[in-house]
């Protein structure tokens, strides 16, 4: 099963798509990168992903796997070597747990930051900084949420210290406290510094650029 044909759609901007990735190159499976132009979406895009149609979508064996986090479990249970996910029962359900925490709570009040304008930016980003606290009692004091290396919740939550930095400088508002989670804010720039995850980051001057773009149309051009 593991020796069939695997093909990843996505976006070079996309951080969902950089976890597919970054799970692929750890776990050291080979594969064929197709890039979406997501206003044009492809007949292929649509074919494998008819529900949702977004990316990342990964295809093996001709058989399409659609989000991010569905996709990492899938990689290491048809993949065993170089697992991501530890072996015991109970810190597998706590990976999933943090993994969902961020795409359910901090990144929606990040987001909402980017997007408010005055006392409902202030107030997302007050929220921001508060899942960040919570995130930051699932990392403790080790090296990773992984332990001593890369794991689950690194892969899912890796890109979003960057992104939330760039989220700052664009909507001139203050989210990563470094006083009030210094512990999360190490492991923001450790973790990133690990050279198969940093080789894979795309152009930060182009992703800035777009996230720019963006913020103007969603806001009419202000704070």
């Amino acid at each position: 099963m593991s020796g069939e044909t695997v093909k990843l759609l996505g976006h070079w901007a996309s951080p969902f798509a950089l976890r597919v990735i970054w799970a692929l190159k750890l776990k050291e499976i080979e594969y064929e990168y197709v890039g979406e132009d997501l206003p044009n979406k492809s007949p292929l895009l649509l074919e494998y992903n008819p529900v949702h149609k977004k990316i990342p979508v990964l295809v093996h064996g001709g058989k399409p796997i659609a989000e991010s986090l569905v996709i990492l479990e899938y990689l290491d249970e048809a993949w065993k070597h170089n697992p991501i996910l530890p072996d015991d029962p109970y810190e597998r359900a706590q990976a999933r747990f943090w993994a969902r925490f961020v795409d359910e709570k901090c990144m929606p009040s990040i987001m909402s930051a980017f997007t408010k304008k005055g006392e409902e930016k202030e107030k997302a980003a007050k929220e921001a900084r508060e899942n960040f606290k919570i995130l930051e009692s699932g990392l403790g004091k080790k090296q990773f949420f992984g332990g001593e290396s890369v794991g689950f919740v690194d892969i899912a939550a890796g890109w979003i210290g960057l992104w939330t930095r760039m989220v700052e400088e664009i909507a001139d508002v203050n989210i990563i406290d470094t006083a009030m989670m210094p512990l999360l804010e190490s492991w923001f720039q450790r973790v990133l510094q690990v050279p198969i995850l940093k080789e894979c980051l795309p152009p930060q001057d182009k992703v800035l650029e777009r996230f720019k773009g963006f913020h103007k149309f969603l806001t009419g051009g202000s704070s």
